[in-house]
């Protein structure tokens, strides 16, 4: 079930009603602990993404299916306990098809894991239900000359993959191979450095071929902030092909912007699920296991980074809303890095010279 129908179910329902089964099935633990329950609805209730949402719900089952397995009172237990949960997180073994093999979550699976259930005990507490949160949190900063208190868990910041000059051919090639919609798709990711919602959220309306932009409405978007993004002619070209085929298939000329051409869902709203596994045939097909569907938007932040526009614009395109955040989504290389360095500093090399030369005027 796609994170967008389980949010809509979850927040369907005000504290008091009933909330519709489907959604629930999908978090056992938490649909049948009454605290849990009302936080999760909670969180959907005040606004959070429909995948922040899912990511929770996901986290917190895991959290309750670990104290359940141990015998532990989610409103009892301490500190110690959430160590244990930890180091069990630690020691299982990587999701089937990732390209690390290596034993343990992530840090950053176990980041998102611990900010879920600090929540959740943030809420027990603000509830009166638990004295204290057993979760503890970082100080990144130095108070009174003492030492940074780190969290749980350590983060370890990766480089996101983007793909080699000679993958990305690659990558398109494959991509030249699916039906008009997914070529569009793909064009319009790169282009735009759209993530998964926004691509699969645009409507018709939202794409101004005149000026080349699409317009993200807040609805759509992580921040809950509109912005404009561009796309260039070879996306301008594809868009115009796929509306030919899309009136041709569908007969309409409003609306959600990619449909299902499936039996099953025609006609239907294009999920999020249905844009994963397109990049993963695209994945296979390039023989290339790292391409996900955020590889689009790293690469074109990093392009953009390449083309020397300043941070804040690059974060103003991507829709962040701090630039540490676009700081990690960009990967130069070091020869490029060294190359504007080079670039950079040519100006002051030139002056430090000048004046050592003045040495040899010296009596």
């Amino acid at each position: 079930m796609d994170a967008g129908v389980v949010w809509s179910l979850v927040a369907g329902g005000l504290y008091g009603l009933a909330v519709a089964t489907a959604a629930w099935d999908r978090f056992p633990l938490i649909s049948g602990s009454e605290h849990a329950r009302r936080w999760l609805q909670f969180t959907a209730n005040i606004g959070r993404a429909p995948n922040t949402v899912d990511a929770y719900g996901r986290a917190v089952e895991d959290h309750l299916r670990f104290c359940d397995s141990h015998g532990l009172d989610p409103l009892a237990i301490r500190a110690d306990a959430v160590a244990a949960w930890i180091g069990d997180m630690h020691t299982r073994p990587r999701p089937t098809g990732t390209a690390d093999t290596a034993v343990g979550l992530s840090s950053a699976t176990m980041q998102q894991r611990l900010v879920a259930a600090r929540s959740f005990y943030d809420f027990l507490v603000e509830d009166g239900l638990r004295e204290r949160n057993p979760v503890r949190r970082g100080q990144s900063s130095r108070r009174g000359g003492g030492r940074p208190r780190h969290g749980l868990v350590r983060r370890v910041e990766q480089a996101p993959w983007i793909p080699s000059e000679a993958q990305w051919p690659r990558i398109l090639a494959a991509a030249r191979q699916e039906s008009p919609r997914n070529r569009l798709m793909v064009a319009f990711a790169y282009d735009g450095a759209l993530r998964r919602e926004e691509l699969v959220s645009l409507e018709i309306g939202d794409v101004e071929p005149a000026y080349s932009l699409i317009r993200l409405r807040a609805v759509t978007t992580k921040s809950r902030r509109s912005r404009e993004v561009a796309f260039g002619t070879a996306a301008s070209a594809l868009f115009v092909a796929y509306l030919r085929q899309r009136r041709a298939m569908f007969g309409r000329a409003d609306g959600s912007l990619f449909l299902s051409e499936s039996r099953r869902n025609h006609g239907q709203p294009l999920g999020l699920s249905s844009w994963s596994k397109i990049v993963e045939r695209l994945a296979e097909r390039a023989d290339t296991p790292q391409l996900s569907t955020h590889t689009f938007r790293h690469l074109r932040l990093t392009d953009l980074a390449r083309a020397e526009w300043t941070i804040d614009q690059i974060a103003q395109y991507a829709g962040h809303r701090d630039v540490t955040t676009t700081m990690r989504y960009i990967h130069l290389s070091g020869r490029e890095l060294a190359a504007r360095l080079h670039r950079a500093t040519i100006g002051l090399h030139a002056d430090r010279e000048r004046l050592l030369a003045t040495l040899s005027d010296a009596r």
